[in-house]
């Protein structure tokens, strides 16, 4: 027996709506319609209320504030989603290994990234495959030399967003330091706040295919495994030369900068 949610049926899917007016809007995800325009931009959406949390992005409205950090967001969904920081909780699991992850596109990246060897995204200069678009866009900097987060109290640029808020927080004191409770040392993010507690414990869950040296990172793993390869990945755009390491790359590529 079905049971609907609504009295009023979309002919295209069968989907019960609450009302005439939702049954509009439901229509037209099918249709492709939207009707509202923003006015700085031109996007176009669905519903007026998109529209609306659209144009804070322009304003920049924050009406959503924590209660613990005093953050402050557009959206009520980034509260939402912010809140899990302050109170650990991990609403989605992998139902091949069972992590849990605070959101869903962390979700969604690690089984791509973990469970499949998809690489859907490949840089247009040199051809290497990225399991995701972020990482595809830190590497192709490589290439270009571009730093696109700048920090608004000084002159200084970032490759990476991570990077900016590391020198916001050091350097302009804004934003919220993480405390180890152990020896007290300030972190600036969740991630390095809890690889800061594995060297506390000693956990070194990841091992060297090669030589089986064990290290408590991921990337401190990769990082080393590149010492037993003979493949250079990373290319300077400007002369072309090889190395295997894309900080070697990075410091070269400034010093064909400064010969230009």
């Amino acid at each position: 027996m079905n049971i609907h949610t609504g009295k009023y049926k979309c002919t295209e899917c069968g989907k019960y709506c609450q009302s005439h007016f939702y049954l509009a809007i439901h229509r037209r995800t099918h249709s492709g319609e939207k009707p509202f325009e923003c006015t700085v931009c031109s996007k176009r959406f669905t519903t007026s209320g998109e529209l609306v949390m659209h144009s804070r992005i322009h304003s920049g409205e924050k009406p959503y504030k924590c209660h613990v950090c005093e953050k402050v967001f557009s959206h009520s969904s980034g509260l939402h989603a912010h809140m899990r920081v302050h109170t650990g909780d991990k609403p989605y699991k992998c139902s091949l290994c069972n992590k849990s992850f605070s959101h869903s596109g962390n979700l969604k990246v690690h089984e791509r990234c973990v469970h499949t060897n998809r690489r859907p995204y490949d840089c247009r200069y040199c051809g290497k495959l990225f399991k995701t678009n972020d990482n595809l866009m830190r590497h192709v900097h490589i290439h270009t030399g571009a730093k696109p987060y700048s920090c608004r109290h000084c002159p200084e640029r970032f490759i990476e967003p991570s990077q900016l808020k590391s020198h916001l927080l050091k350097w302009h004191n804004e934003g919220t330091w993480l405390i180890c409770n152990i020896c007290h040392q300030k972190c600036y993010n969740r991630s390095h706040l809890n690889i800061h507690l594995k060297r506390h414990n000693n956990m070194k869950p990841y091992a060297c295919s090669e030589c089986y040296t064990c290290f408590c990172t991921l990337y401190e793993v990769q990082r080393h495994q590149v010492i037993h390869r003979d493949y250079r990945q990373f290319c300077c755009g400007l002369c072309g030369k090889d190395y295997k390491r894309r900080e070697e790359v990075v410091k070269h590529f400034k010093r064909c900068l400064d010969k230009l």
